[in-house]
């Protein structure tokens, strides 16, 4: 088992394997949802979701107080899946039921847009205030900002010196932005007042998409440190759903995880060989060194 560790704790598989649980969860996300408001319906599903943020707010505060970057990153990330998926998400669902807003309805009269998915639309502004605050963050790591900061001269000075970074904070804070970005970001691109996801520039954006992802795995799956591999592969897999949401929405693709009466069985494996493969991470031989390297420097500032 520990030869077999040492084999996948090396490059491309220190990234290969994070991004593909990342990646899938992304569609398990649906397919609880699904799951919730099928077997349980209103009220209860609010009960459920409102739970599921509670053990997301768990996770993050058991996340924080890690000084393993490792360990945080894995946290935080599921920490911010949770978050999402039962407060934000349902949140939607309750105020488009509340408020009578409507799916909005293909040509052949299928659900085009779920109706929690067209009131989302609406916190476009708050999300574009609020990233006003991140993009101008001068303790920002992002690569996407820093380049920013670089190239259209908006940089608000070095970073803190000595500044410590909680990871957990960060991963969490980070993908709920990358979710909700991109879910407006798709959903104003289908919006036939402006392209509509038949428009030859939503196939142009589609094609740039894939090969934004597909650039995006390839440095990727080179990374050799764990830590950064990890949260490196959190946006390489939301941008490479994106590919994934395109050909859905084209119907070019039966949705694995949205029709769980076909695919039922085959999800829960999924879900099963996700949390196999987290595991197999957390001891992998990568994670131990980044333990120790923590431990090192915990006793180096104590000796100081």
């Amino acid at each position: 088992m520990n030869a077999l560790a040492r084999v996948f704790a090396r490059p491309p598989f220190i990234g290969l394997f994070p991004f593909a649980v990342f990646f899938v969860s992304q569609g398990l996300g649906h397919s609880v949802m699904i799951q919730i408001e099928r077997a349980i319906g209103a009220p209860g599903m609010y009960y459920a979701a409102g739970a599921m943020g509670l053990i997301g707010a768990f996770l993050l505060w058991l996340g924080m107080r890690q000084d393993s970057e490792v360990s945080g990153t894995w946290l935080g990330y599921f920490a911010a899946w949770l978050l999402w998926t039962g407060w934000v998400e349902f949140s939607f669902v309750y105020y488009a039921i509340w408020l009578g807003v409507p799916d909005l309805m293909d040509a052949t009269g299928e659900v085009a847009t779920n109706a929690e998915y067209l009131v989302m639309m609406s916190s476009l502004g708050v999300m574009l205030a609020t990233l006003v605050y991140f993009l101008f963050n001068r303790e920002t790591r992002c690569n996407f900002f820093r380049w920013c900061h670089r190239w259209l001269g908006m940089g608000t000075g070095k970073p803190t010196e000595g500044h410590k970074r909680n990871f957990a904070a960060i991963t969490a804070l980070e993908t709920i932005y990358l979710i909700w970005f991109f879910y407006l970001f798709l959903l104003i691109i289908y919006d036939e007042n402006v392209l509509g996801d038949q428009h030859p520039v939503t196939y142009g954006i589609a094609a740039l998409n894939a090969v934004w992802a597909i650039y995006l795995l390839r440095r990727l799956l080179r990374f050799k440190r764990v830590a950064t591999a990890l949260r490196y592969s959190i946006a390489t897999a939301i941008i490479s759903w994106n590919a994934y949401e395109f050909v859905g929405r084209w119907g070019w693709v039966n949705d694995f995880f949205v029709n769980l009466e076909e695919y039922g069985w085959q999800v829960i494996a999924v879900a099963i060989a996700s949390v196999v493969v987290v595991s197999f991470c957390l001891v992998m031989p990568a994670g131990k060194k980044e333990r120790e390297r923590m431990e090192a420097m915990q006793q180096e500032l104590s000796a100081s």
